[in-house]
């Protein structure tokens, strides 16, 4: 072989490999890890899913049973995005625990609700009733707000983020608070009086949010819409942008609507 002869043929190896690496580093930028809750908002995610692979993004889901984890696994590296939460509970995370992550886009809002066993509506509820809400700060609150917003109780500052009982100024029924883990409250609905629970949570436990919560939040311009969360350093990727857009398709808007009938609707 002559010396152009080789020249030629190492440019063209030289060349393919570049392809062929090239082409590695595309198809990894088109992989992520997306972390979500078990249940209905997997059911949503799998549709993202289908949607992203239309648009060339290959998600693999991560389901997490606990609230409290997948910031961690974000965080940690173990995911590329997390879509389970709303802004109050990233915050308050973000205190606690110094997390370098932020929202990129809007999923679904899930109007809490509470809910009881033992009460056919809220007015019924007795004096020293036992009402059970969830005890991260955020949810807490929120929990709280609900209360307040249907004159069970009064807040010293209805705008706190982390209100807790010890901010409650007026009780009049002196109801008695009992803050229980998000994930195991629906578990102890029989016990209590009744309990704000969480959406995901409820719809576990057979209730349905429509019919069942005697009283609900704000269906429109809720303020704990759920969304994507990225590392800082990643929100501008575009693979995580090509996630957005797949979440705010026509196709998931369609897919909430017919399976659950206005307990979760797009936030966006």
């Amino acid at each position: 072989m002559s010396r152009i002869t080789r020249r030629i043929a190492t440019l063209t190896i030289g060349a393919v490999l570049a392809g062929v690496a090239a082409l590695s580093s595309a198809q990894a930028a088109d992989k992520i890890k997306l972390g979500v809750i078990g249940g209905e908002e997997e059911e949503i995610a799998e549709v993202v899913k289908k949607v992203a692979a239309t648009k060339g993004l290959d998600v693999e889901l991560v389901t997490f049973a606990d609230y409290s984890l997948p910031n961690e696994a974000l965080a940690r590296g173990d995911l590329d995005a997390n879509a389970f939460q709303h802004k109050p509970y990233l915050d308050a995370q973000i205190a606690a625990r110094g997390y370098k992550i932020v929202p990129i886009g809007y999923t679904i809002v899930q109007p809490i609700g509470f809910y009881s066993k033992k009460h056919k509506t809220f007015a019924d509820l007795p004096e020293g009733a036992s009402i059970g809400i969830p005890n991260d700060p955020s949810n807490g609150a929120r929990a709280l707000k609900l209360l307040a917003a249907n004159g069970l109780i009064k807040l010293k500052d209805p705008a706190k983020a982390d209100a807790s009982p010890l901010d409650v100024s007026e009780n009049p029924k002196k109801v008695s608070f009992k803050e229980l883990d998000a994930a195991l409250i629906t578990k102890q609905l029989d016990d209590l009086d009744g309990a704000v629970i969480n959406t995901t949570y409820a719809l576990g436990a057979g209730l349905n949010p429509v019919s069942d919560a005697l009283v609900q939040e704000s269906r429109t311009n809720n303020p704990y819409g759920n969304f994507i969360a990225v590392r800082t350093e990643d929100k501008d990727k575009p693979a995580l942008k090509t996630l957005v857009e797949a979440y705010q398709s026509k196709e998931v808007s369609d897919f909430l609507e017919t399976r659950f009938k206005g307990s979760i609707l797009p936030a966006w």
